[in-house]
């Protein structure tokens, strides 16, 4: 065996235990209390207490699930129906639906009320240890406070944590608002992403971690 093939095969087996113990964690932000809690200001100037809690699929409450659809549908469905993928809600459910799903959740302390979430999982990606951001949905009342960055910030430090290479993610190209907001993080156009000649109607966006 070459040298190039032992490096290949033992960065390979590292990725997969790194997966491995990502995968196994019921709350990957256990850890990191710093993220469990955000403020920001309201319109009328009161200040925002938000909670954020991170749960698999299968212990997410399913009025939770039918709120992030709705909000998913709210936020990105023109943009959807606007390009040629279409809106397809049975799928969109179908995906947020996954069993393999993660979530971050951001909720009102006061009014208990869902303000944001995020959906993720800890995934091989064309050989690479990735979290791959599958959703990023914001309400309109929350919009322009810091609170996507901020939940953006919590999943790299777990992707930093377990030893993940990259976060990926897939936004849409005519979400103009989106493409800028992944920008000003750090995020670019991915090698993965499909060429120009293939006319895609979205970009795949990475950010290294290591």
């Amino acid at each position: 065996m070459s040298v190039t093939e032992t490096v290949s095969r033992n960065q390979a087996t590292s990725q997969q235990k790194c997966l491995q113990v990502a995968n196994q964690q019921t709350n990957p932000l256990a850890e990191f209390p710093e993220y469990l809690s955000y403020k920001c200001t309201a319109s009328d100037g009161k200040e925002l207490q938000l909670k954020l809690q991170c749960k698999r699929k299968a212990d997410m409450d399913p009025k939770l699930l039918k709120w992030a659809f709705k909000l998913a549908e709210r936020n990105v469905g023109p943009q959807y129906r606007a390009c040629s993928l279409g809106w397809q809600p049975k799928i969109k459910q179908a995906d947020l639906n996954k069993a393999w799903a993660r979530y971050l959740v951001a909720t009102d302390v006061a009014t208990r009320k869902p303000a944001a979430y995020t959906m993720f999982r800890f995934d091989l990606d064309y050989g690479r240890s990735v979290l791959y951001c599958y959703e990023l949905q914001v309400e309109a009342e929350f919009q322009r406070k810091g609170l996507g960055a901020f939940m953006m910030k919590a999943l790299e430090q777990m992707a930093r944590h377990f030893c993940m290479e990259r976060v990926v993610l897939t936004v849409l190209k005519n979400n103009e608002d989106g493409m800028r907001f992944y920008r000003r993080l750090g995020y670019d156009v991915d090698e993965m992403s499909p060429d120009k000649e293939e006319d895609a109607a979205y970009e795949i966006m990475s950010k290294a971690m290591v």
